[in-house]
C-alpha cells in the first residue's frame, strides 16, 4: 500500500538537464539549506531519455538521484509521455492529434499527439519500461507521476471517432434506441445505421455533445490508468502513483481520473500581488482560467483538489516566481508565498512543490519564474521559501494530511459544466454565449460562503451516494442541470432525513442525456421545495432585492438569471424589487420531513451570497468571532486528532484578532489564552494548534 511521509513534502520540479552549466552540487546544497524534502524529475524530456528510435540514454539522471538521496531529499519520477520527441513525430506522422476531423495539430509545443494510437502506445510503453526498470528501485524515489496535466485536447482522430461509435453501440445497443434517447427525430438526424453517425465538428445536438465529452474524458482516464498499471509492475508497495491535474483542461473529469491513482495531485496557479488582497477587488463573474484570481478562488481550487478523492492531496506545481508569459511579470509581495502555501495545507495539501527550481534560459517558459532567477543566485523568492521550508519542518506531522472543516457542502457536476460550455444558458456582456456559464452559477455560492467566513467542502455528484448526511448539514446544489432520477431522489431524501438542501437555478431541469424533462420544474423536487416554475429569464442588468424573511445588506441584487418561481407552501425569504419580476420570489424555504429545502432562483451577487451563507450556517464551525475583512481562518483536524487553526491577514495593514479558545503557535510555541489578541503583520499567516485530545 502506498505510504506518504508523515510531514508536508516541500520542494520543486528540478531539471538538471536544462541547466546551461553543471551546478548539481550547488543546487542540492541550496535545497538542503531551504529544507527541501522532495524534487520531481524526468517528465519533460523523452528526447533525452530516447534520443533516437530504440536508443536509450538513461544514465544522466543517476547523479541527480544519488545526490538527492545522499542529502535526504526524496524524488518523484515522472514519465515523459506528454512531450513527444521529434523523431517519433517524423517517423510516425499518423500519431498527430486532430483538433478537428482531418486537421492535424502542428508539432512544436506539447501534447500534440493522439495518445490512443497504437504506434504512440508502443513507444510510450517502451520508454516507460526503460526508465522504470532503471530507476524504480532507487532508494530516493518515493513515487511516480505519469504524464503531465492530461486532457488538453479533444481528439477528433479517425480511430478515436470509430471507438466512440463502438462505445455508443455498446451503450445503446441499436440505432433506434439511440434515435429515441438522443431525440434524433429533430432536424432529420435519425440514423438508419451506425455508419450514419456524423463526426463532432459540426454537431449541434446537446445529447451528442454530452456523450462525446464524457467519452473524451474516458480516453484520458484510460490512458492515465494504463500508465499507472505499467508503473506498478516496477513500483515498490510503499511508492505512490499519481498524475498532476490542471483542473480547467477540457477532457478532465477529475473524480474519475483519480480512481486508478493512489493520491490526487494538482497544479494550482494564482495571481500574486493585488490578486491576493482582501477585501477582494475582483469583480463579480470574473472568469477563472488556468490560474486563480482572488483569495476565495485559491481556496476553491484547493477544495476542488480535495474533492477528487475526498482525501488530502499533493500540490505538484504552484507559483515560485512570476508565472505566465513575458508580458505579465508579477512576483509576490513579501509574505505571499507563505500565505498561499499555508492556505493550501490548511485545506488538505500534503505536498507543496514549486514549478520550478531554476528559471529557464530558453523555451516557451523563459519568463516563468523559478525558485532561483536566471542568474542562479538566491534572491527574495528563495529566502521566503527557505523560511517556509523551516516552518514545515517544525510543524512536522501535525499539518500533514489535515481533514479540513466545512460549514457548507457544494455539489459539483462536470457533466453540467461540459454541457454549458457549448450550450450556455448565460451570455457575456456583448450578448454572446458565455462558455464559463457553469461556474457563473457555481462560484457565487462558494465566494459568498468564503466572504461570510464559512468553510466549504466540494463533492462531485457521483459521490453523493457515499455522503454521510450527518457530517454535511447544508448542501448547496447549483446548476446540476445534467442529472439522473436516482440523484434527485437522493437529494429529496437527504432533506427529508434532516439535511438543509439548497437548490440553485438550472438544477434538475434536464436528465442524464441533457434532455429537458417533461415534469414541472424543479423536477422530482417540486413537493419538497414547495415551489415550481414554468418560465425563466436571462437578466441584462442586476435587479435590487428586498428581504422578507431574511436580513439583506443594502444593495443586494439578483444577477444574470431569474426562475419564475411560484410558491405553493414555501416561505418567501427574498423578493425582487422590479415591476415585472417582482411577482415572483427570489429565495424561498420550506420544511421537508426532518430537514429543509431552500430554493435560490437567481445568481446571487456577492451581498446576497454572503447573506445566504450566514443564514444557512449562522455559527461558523471554526469557532472564531467576526473577523476583520482582511483576515481569514481555516480550521481542520490533524491525523492525531488535534485542532489546527490557520489564520491569515491578506493585506498591508497589521491586524489583531482575539483567539476563541486556548491555542499555541505551532511554529514558535507561543501560548494564547482565550480572548487574547493574536497579532498579524502585513501579508502574515499564523498556524495555531489546540490541546491534544483527552483519552480515557
Amino acid at each position: 500500500m502506498a505510504v506518504l511521509p508523515a510531514r508536508v513534502l516541500f520542494g520543486a520540479a528540478y531539471y538538471h538537464e536544462y541547466q546551461p552549466t553543471d551546478r548539481l552540487k550547488t543546487d542540492l546544497a541550496l535545497m538542503v539549506e531551504a529544507r527541501f524534502s522532495v524534487i520531481r524529475v524526468g517528465e519533460s524530456v523523452w528526447s533525452t531519455w530516447e534520443p533516437e528510435n530504440g536508443r536509450f540514454d538513461l544514465e544522466w539522471l543517476q547523479p541527480v538521484l544519488d545526490g538527492a538521496h545522499e542529502r535526504g531529499i526524496s524524488v518523484i519520477l515522472g514519465t515523459p509521455t506528454y512531450a513527444v520527441p521529434p523523431w517519433l513525430a517524423r517517423q510516425y506522422p499518423e500519431i498527430a492529434g486532430e483538433r478537428a476531423t482531418g486537421h492535424r495539430i502542428g508539432w512544436g509545443a506539447r501534447q500534440e499527439v493522439d495518445f490512443t494510437h497504437a504506434a504512440f502506445r508502443f513507444h510510450a510503453e517502451r520508454v516507460i519500461r526503460q526508465i522504470l526498470g532503471r530507476y524504480a528501485a532507487h532508494p530516493a524515489v518515493i513515487g511516480f507521476q505519469v504524464d503531465n496535466e492530461p486532457g488538453l485536447e479533444l481528439l477528433h482522430n479517425h480511430g478515436v471517432f470509430q471507438r466512440f461509435v463502438d462505445h455508443l453501440r455498446d451503450t445503446y445497443g441499436d440505432v433506434e434506441t439511440l434515435n429515441r434517447e438522443w431525440g434524433l427525430v429533430y432536424w432529420s438526424h435519425r440514423l438508419s445505421t451506425w455508419a450514419d453517425l456524423w463526426t463532432p465538428d459540426g454537431n449541434a445536438q446537446p445529447q451528442y455533445d454530452v456523450a462525446w465529452r464524457a467519452f473524451q474524458a474516458a480516453q484520458v482516464n484510460e490512458f492515465i490508468g494504463w500508465q499507472a498499471d505499467i508503473v506498478r509492475e516496477f513500483a515498490r508497495p510503499e511508492q505512490f502513483v499519481t498524475t498532476c491535474i490542471s483542473y480547467t483542461r477540457r477532457a478532465v473529469e477529475d473524480d474519475q481520473l483519480t480512481d486508478r491513482l493512489d493520491v490526487t495531485a494538482g497544479n494550482p496557479y494564482y495571481d500574486m500581488q493585488d490578486g491576493l488582497e482582501l477585501p477582494d477587488p475582483t469583480p463579480d463573474g470574473h472568469q477563472q482560467k488556468w490560474k486563480n484570481t482572488g483569495v476565495w478562488s485559491l481556496y476553491e481550487t484547493a477544495d476542488q483538489m480535495f474533492s477528487s478523492r475526498q482525501e488530502p492531496f499533493l500540490v505538484t506545481e504552484t507559483n515560485a516566481g512570476s508565472i505566465g508569459f513575458p508580458w505579465d511579470n508579477r512576483p509576490g509581495y513579501d509574505g505571499q508565498w507563505r500565505q498561499a502555501a499555508w492556505a493550501l495545507v490548511s485545506r488538505g495539501a500534503r505536498m507543496i512543490e514549486y514549478w520550478h527550481w531554476h528559471t529557464l534560459h530558453f523555451g516557451a517558459e523563459t519568463y516563468w519564474g523559478g525558485v532561483l532567477p536566471h542568474s542562479g543566485v538566491p534572491g527574495r523568492t528563495y529566502a521566503e521559501l527557505a523560511r517556509l521550508g523551516a516552518e514545515f519542518e517544525t510543524a512536522g506531522p501535525l499539518v500533514a494530511g489535515l481533514e479540513p472543516d466545512a460549514d457548507i457542502t457544494m455539489v459539483y457536476s462536470t457533466a453540467s459544466k461540459w454541457l454549458m460550455e457549448k450550450y450556455p444558458p448565460l451570455s457575456t456582456a456583448d450578448g454572446g454565449p458565455d462558455s464559463a456559464a457553469y461556474h457563473r452559477f457555481f462560484d457565487p455560492f462558494y465566494r459568498g460562503a468564503f466572504d461570510a467566513g464559512r468553510q466549504v467542502r466540494i463533492v462531485h455528484a457521483r459521490q453523493l451516494h457515499d455522503l454521510d448526511p450527518a457530517r454535511h448539514p447544508v448542501l448547496i446544489v447549483p446548476a446540476l442541470y445534467v442529472v439522473d432520477d436516482a440523484t434527485l431522489d437522493w437529494l429529496e431524501s437527504y432533506a427529508r432525513a434532516g439535511g438543509h438542501l439548497v437548490i440553485g437555478a438550472r438544477t434538475a431541469y434536464a436528465d442524464q442525456e441533457a434532455r429537458a424533462r417533461n415534469e414541472v420544474a424543479p423536477a422530482r423536487l417540486v413537493e419538497a421545495a414547495g415551489v415550481h416554475y414554468d418560465e425563466f429569464s436571462n437578466l441584462t442588468r442586476d435587479i435590487p432585492l428586498r428581504g422578507k424573511g431574511m436580513d439583506l445588506p443594502e444593495g443586494a441584487a439578483a444577477t444574470r438569471w431569474v426562475d419564475g418561481l411560484k410558491a405553493t407552501d414555501a416561505q418567501v425569504l427574498v423578493e425582487y424589487d422590479h415591476p415585472h419580476f417582482g411577482r415572483w420570489p427570489a429565495v424561498t424555504t420550506r420544511r421537508h420531513g426532518e430537514g429543509r429545502v431552500t430554493y435560490v432562483g437567481t445568481v446571487p451577487d456577492r451581498k446576497l451570497a454572503r447573506a445566504l451563507a450566514s443564514w444557512l450556517a449562522p455559527v461558523a464551525c471554526s469557532g472564531w468571532p467576526i473577523l476583520p475583512e482582511s483576515v481569514t481562518v481555516s480550521t481542520g483536524t490533524s491525523p492525531d486528532g488535534r485542532r489546527v487553526h490557520v489564520v491569515h491577514n491578506w493585506g498591508w495593514s497589521p491586524n489583531g484578532v482575539p483567539v476563541p479558545v486556548d491555542l499555541s503557535d505551532a511554529l514558535d510555541g507561543t501560548i494564547f489564552r482565550t480572548g487574547q489578541a493574536l497579532r498579524l503583520g502585513a501579508w502574515d499567516v499564523r498556524v495555531l494548534v489546540g490541546a491534544a485530545p483527552t483519552t480515557k
